[in-house]
Parts: C-alpha cells; structure tokens; sequence
C-alpha cells in the first residue's frame, strides 16, 4: 500500500498530465475549479493534500471524474490504463471456461 505522501505525488502527477495534455497552464485549470493557482500548485506538486470537492472540481475542469473502487480490483484498473504499446499487451480480464470471468 502507498504512504499518503507517494499517493499525493502519484494524484499530482496525473493531474499535471491530464493538464498538459490538454495544453491547459496552472491558473487556467485553477480558474476552472474554483480555486487559487497556489492552492492548485500544491495539489499538483503533491505537497498538500486536497478536500474532496477539490479534488472533484479539479478532475472536472481537466475532462475527469473522481471514482472509489474496491482495492482487490486495483490491479485490473490499472492493467486497463497502461499505455498503448505497452510490452504486457495482455486484456486486464479473461473469462475462464466457466463463465465466471475470473483469471
């Protein structure tokens, strides 16, 4: 399990990503969620952790929605998102013969 300091920089990362991706800087993504630009800044660098609705109004503003999912399907997620092209091509599920969609 990540420390709560590797998932904050693991959140910024993707956020930074996402924003990039989107050719957004800082303070428009900031403007867009209703928050500073230093209070975004810190949430990216993963320096401060973020309430909730923070969190939610910054994944809108960047096209994404915040979700919980049960930690024993992490794994499978995180299959799904792999980058295309990846060494590991393999689908995140396979159905078994029977039926039950299980590895």
């Amino acid at each position: 399990m990540k420390s709560d300091s590797e998932a904050l920089q693991e959140i910024g990362r993707l956020l930074k990503a996402s924003r990039k991706a989107l050719g957004l800087t800082q303070e428009q993504v900031s403007d867009l969620a209703g928050i500073s630009r230093p209070r975004y800044r810190e949430v990216e660098a993963g320096a401060s952790a973020a309430r909730t609705t923070t969190l939610i109004n910054i994944g809108r503003a960047l096209g994404l929605e915040l979700m919980l999912i049960p930690q024993a399907i992490v794994p499978a997620v995180e299959a799904l998102l792999q980058p295309v092209g990846a060494e590991d091509d393999l689908p995140a599920f396979v159905a078994s013969p029977d039926g039950d969609g299980n590895v």
